[in-house]
């Protein structure tokens, strides 16, 4: 498939205010935008705060506002998960958000990227697990380059990254994500 048919989006995996994970996302939407990709970024916390009450199940598709990210995600041929390691996983908003999409044509036949970040030692390896298991089940293709990267706060200042291993795993998943 050629680059330029291909509709990437980066979703930032958390709602929580003030997290790292949107200026990791806009971080990766540079380094796409510095090799001709457009990738607009979907943050969670820009979901509407009644989502899992009031557009998931039985009310699939009638949430006006919901609707957009559906779309959005329905169109999209390659994500970027950028996922923030709670409590040994990753955040329920995300499962919540993934399970609001269109099932099975969001995911199926289709290809991510995961990167993995946490505050301690682990960069949220068990996460990035549990995450590429029910992409497998949604017959998404995961590539298996997904940096870890741990310690964050130390390693990236919001807007660069600082730690010359975790720019090359970055650069590395980007150009292989490209060719995937």
């Amino acid at each position: 498939m050629d680059n330029n048919k291909e509709i990437y989006t980066i979703i930032s995996g958390t709602n929580r205010k003030d997290a790292v994970s949107p200026k990791l996302a806009a971080y990766y939407q540079t380094c796409l935008s510095e090799k001709g990709i457009e990738a607009p970024v979907i943050s969670l916390d820009d979901l509407p705060d009644d989502f899992v009450f009031s557009a998931l199940y039985e009310n699939a598709g009638k949430h006006e506002v919901f609707n957009k990210f559906r779309e959005r995600m329905l169109n999209t041929t390659k994500f970027i998960f950028i996922v923030p390691e709670y409590n040994g996983s990753f955040p329920g908003v995300l499962k919540a958000f993934i399970d609001g999409m269109q099932y099975p044509d969001t995911f199926s036949n289709k290809k991510c990227a995961l990167v993995g970040l946490s505050s301690g030692v682990q960069g949220a390896g068990l996460a990035l697990s549990h995450l590429t298991d029910i992409f497998n089940y949604c017959g998404t293709h995961v590539l298996a380059h997904k940096p870890k990267l741990s310690f964050i706060h130390k390693h990236f200042d919001g807007e660069e990254v600082l730690n010359d291993l975790y720019k090359q795993l970055i650069d590395e998943q980007v150009e292989a994500f490209l060719k995937f």
